[in-house]
This record gives C-alpha cells, sequence and structure tokens, in this order.
C-alpha cells in the first residue's frame, strides 16, 4: 500500500514576542497561514523506517523530523510499525517558511492512514506539538492565531487567494540565534493588533495591515544577516503591495495585487524568486 501527502510551506502575517517563558521558550502571538509552496512526500509500506530526499538515502544516525514523526506513532501504536519515505523538497530550508515542520505534520497525517491507526486530529495535535512548535498550525491549512509557544491555536474561518513572491538570500538563520539576538538586544514586543490586521488582511487592505501588523524578530535577524533587508527592499522596488521577513528568517515575502504584477515582479528579480500564492 502506498499513499502520497503534500507538506504546505507556511508564512507568518505576523508574529511578536511577549516574553521568555519559565521553560526557556519564548511566549508568542502569530497570524500564520499556509501557502501553495510544498514539498511532497510518498509513503509505502516496509519492513523498516528509511527516508530519502531528493532521492539520496538519509545518512545513518541522522534522524530528522520525518523519522522522528514516524517513532513517535510507531510509540503511540505499540508496535513495530515500517515505511519506505521518500521526501522531495521544494521549500528552501532555515527560511522561516516551516518546511522541516510541514514535512513532520504531513507525516503523521500520511502515516495515520497508511497504518491505519484512527488517531483524530486532536490526538495528532498532542503527538506533533511534542516534536515542535510549529507542528500543530501545519497539520492544518489555512489562516491560524498561534499563541504560546506554539500550542494555543485558533483557526480563524476565512480563504485567501494573495499573491506572493519569495525571496530567500540563500542562506540560513538558526531560530535560537535568532530568538538568542532578540533578548541580548533587549528588545521589547511590538503591542501588535492583531485582530484588526486579521480584519485589514481579510477585507485586503495592505495600506491598514502594513500599520497593524509586523515581525518581532525582524529586526534582529537583519543584524545577524543584512541581506534580509535587502531581499526586502528587492521586492517592494519590484512593485510589492508589502513585505515582511516569515518567522525567524531568512525568508522574505512580497503581497501582489494580482498574479500578473507578481509574475512581472519574478521575470524582474529571475530563478531566486518563488512565485506562490496563499492556500488554500
Amino acid at each position: 500500500m502506498m499513499t502520497t501527502e503534500r507538506a504546505h510551506a507556511k508564512i507568518n502575517w505576523a508574529l511578536d514576542v511577549l516574553e521568555k517563558r519559565a521553560d526557556g521558550f519564548h511566549e508568542l502571538d502569530m497570524l500564520i497561514t499556509s501557502i501553495a509552496l510544498h514539498d511532497e512526500l510518498v509513503f509505502e509500506e516496509a519492513d523498516g523506517l528509511t527516508l530519502t530526499v531528493n532521492g539520496r538515502p538519509l545518512p545513518v544516525g541522522r534522524r530528522n523530523l520525518v523519522i522522528r514523526a514516524a517513532e513517535a506513532l510507531t510509540r503511540r501504536a505499540g508496535r513495530k510499525l515500517g515505511a519506505r519515505i521518500r521526501l522531495t523538497k521544494r521549500i528552501p530550508v532555515r527560511a522561516g517558511l516551516g518546511g522541516g515542520s510541514a514535512d513532520c505534520a504531513a507525516t503523521l497525517r500520511a502515516l495515520n492512514r497508511l497504518w491505519r491507526l484512527g488517531l483524530t486530529a486532536h490526538e495528532l495535535m498532542e503527538i506533533g506539538a511534542t516534536l515542535g512548535s510549529d507542528v500543530p498550525v501545519c497539520l492544518g491549512l489555512g489562516l491560524a492565531r498561534v499563541r504560546g509557544a506554539g500550542e494555543q491555536l485558533m483557526r480563524l474561518e476565512t480563504r485567501l487567494r494573495v499573491p506572493l513572491l519569495i525571496l530567500h538570500p540563500g542562506m540560513g538563520l538558526s531560530t535560537p540565534q535568532v530568538f538568542r539576538q532578540w533578548d541580548e538586544e533587549g528588545r521589547s514586543p511590538l503591542g501588535l493588533d492583531l485582530p484588526g490586521a486579521q480584519a485589514a488582511l481579510v477585507r485586503g487592505d495592505f495600506e491598514a495591515f502594513e500599520r497593524l501588523t509586523g515581525n518581532a524578530l525582524e529586526a534582529s535577524a537583519i543584524s545577524l544577516m543584512p541581506e534580509v533587508q535587502a531581499a526586502k527592499e528587492q521586492l517592494l522596488a519590484a512593485g510589492a503591495r508589502f513585505a515582511q521577513m516569515s518567522g525567524s528568517g531568512s525568508a522574505v515575502y512580497g503581497v501582489f495585487g494580482d498574479r500578473q504584477s507578481a509574475r512581472a515582479a519574478k521575470a524582474q528579480l529571475g530563478r531566486r524568486a518563488i512565485l506562490t500564492e496563499t492556500y488554500p
């Protein structure tokens, strides 16, 4: 038996860092949406667990979120289960686009079907929360408000089709490094109006949206990698109505009024620009 699953990337429409918690994590308040850009995973039942990434076997002894998700499900099932997993990567890594978390979430969904475990969406979210803070939100699609360290999740009923262009400076940023930089710089919460930002987003008022939103990690990321600021400026110069870093970086997305203007900007910026849109 075989099954295929798409792992959709995400962007942060808003990200505020509120405080550092006793457990070492930071309290966050975010608006996150899934986008059409995705990895693809193929799963086949097998005797053991194996993973190839873009046709290359994962080195022996190396464990990533896909293998960790599969192992978590075998522990939950209480019996030995196996799968041959083939991952085709399209989402840039260390980019703030949730690629690893999306792959992890897709693995939980697909192996729950393949192994006929019958776990509910809530049970998968519980398992996902133990694997990574972005995994629960990546288990679903669309727009969500996410708080805490990623464990407080509220789906928002809206379907946005917003053309996007993503620039990745070609180098990744470490999430812990960006948060350490935020702490060391002594930065404060932005005090974002997320309900107001959500309302502006839904009605497509990006002038109001830009006033109400932000990414609290962006300045710290730029101090570590000035190319992030350069990517923002390039997107705005190419006609983006709004541009912002996603997550802890280093990818930056630009919002365009229509697909035609997004395609024209991609032609201007070249192959390194990724043309996509919000999804579903």
